[in-house]
């Protein structure tokens, strides 16, 4: 069972490379990749998409399935670093008042992974698990902002650009500016967008190769805050998605999960 040859090995080791490609792979660079032959990696391929762990998208690139996703958050949500996590998001949260979280991207969706609630009496309930659009909310639009060009123009032409609110951008073309804008910033933001008499923003949080894992966000009703002052406390959120970087970086070491 340990030798490198064999169906549990192999099948983890595709995972591995699924989950680990920048962008979605084909089965013939996977094949070659990991040194697999062909029909055993399309048999094994056949089965892990029937199980959910992985799935092709329209162009038939292998990208990860919903029990693969699960795991994911599974792991990483009840790794030993779940206390320094929370630790941050409550500083956080004390400081600025308002409810802090984390997003991460599934889809054309985000997933409220984390997050510690303000105890002020008006708010907006978003639980964990929750999942949201990625093209009213700051940490969706902070999420296709970092993806290139030609992947956000594809997806944008897709979106069904639905309003949510009263300054949703529904057009692709706006849209595309807004992001170009939020890529150059680092910023997501959200005046208004998803909720009406919400605002948010959000910034990155990446691993040691600079790429963003997830977003951390800060949201407040216009009642208690408005846009430009929520603004004010962006460089401290910078800081905690510096800190939170630091804990994927462990991970990734083999140390434990955040």
């Amino acid at each position: 069972m340990k030798e490198k040859g064999s169906s549990i090995t192999r099948v983890l080791e595709i995972i591995e490379a699924v989950s680990r490609a920048h962008r979605p792979i084909s089965p013939a660079d996977l094949a070659e990749q990991l040194s697999i032959p062909k029909p055993s990696l399309h048999r094994l391929l056949a089965q892990l998409e029937g199980d959910g762990y992985l799935q092709f998208n329209m162009r038939r690139l292998l990208v990860p399935g919903i029990r693969l996703h699960g795991i994911a958050l599974g792991v990483l949500y009840s790794g030993r670093f779940k206390a320094p996590r929370q630790a941050i998001l409550q500083r956080l949260t004390s400081i600025i008042g308002e409810t802090c979280g984390i997003a991460i991207p599934s889809g054309t969706e985000m997933i409220y992974y984390d997050r510690v609630q303000t105890e002020r009496p008006l708010q907006v309930y978003l639980p964990v698990g929750s999942h949201t659009p990625t093209w009213c909310t700051s940490s969706g639009k902070l999420y296709l902002s970092s993806l290139s060009r030609d992947q956000r123009l594809g997806i944008l032409k897709n979106l069904p650009l639905s309003r949510y609110a009263r300054n949703t951008l529904t057009d692709a073309v706006e849209l595309e500016r807004a992001l170009t804008k939020i890529r150059a910033e680092e910023l997501g933001t959200d005046n208004e967008e998803f909720v009406d008499g919400l605002v948010a923003c959000a910034v990155p949080v990446k691993d040691r190769q600079g790429r963003l894992f997830a977003c951390l966000f800060v949201h407040a009703p216009v009642i208690s805050k408005r846009f430009d002052e929520l603004l004010m406390y962006v460089p401290l959120l910078r800081e905690a998605a510096a800190e939170l970087g630091q804990l994927i970086d462990y991970a990734d070491d083999g140390i434990v999960g955040v």
